[in-house]
């Protein structure tokens, strides 16, 4: 007789007693509003970057060599 993996059997008795549902699916608008708030906080933070960088070159050049 074959042994019997106790994990696998574990696992698919979870799976019917408690069936997974997709939340992303169900919250679409959320997950698009996270979405559009994570690429505004990554514009915003490149645009810092830049001025940074900007005002560094700036100084750099206004330097006397």
């Amino acid at each position: 007789m074959p042994a019997i993996n106790n994990a696998i059997v574990a696992r698919d008795t979870i799976s019917r007693i408690v069936p997974r549902e997709n939340w992303a699916q169900q919250e679409a608008g959320v997950v698009v509003v996270f979405c559009i708030v994570f690429v505004v906080g990554v514009g915003l933070i490149g645009l810092w970057i830049s001025k940074w960088l900007a005002k560094r070159r700036a100084s750099k050049a206004a330097l006397p060599a």
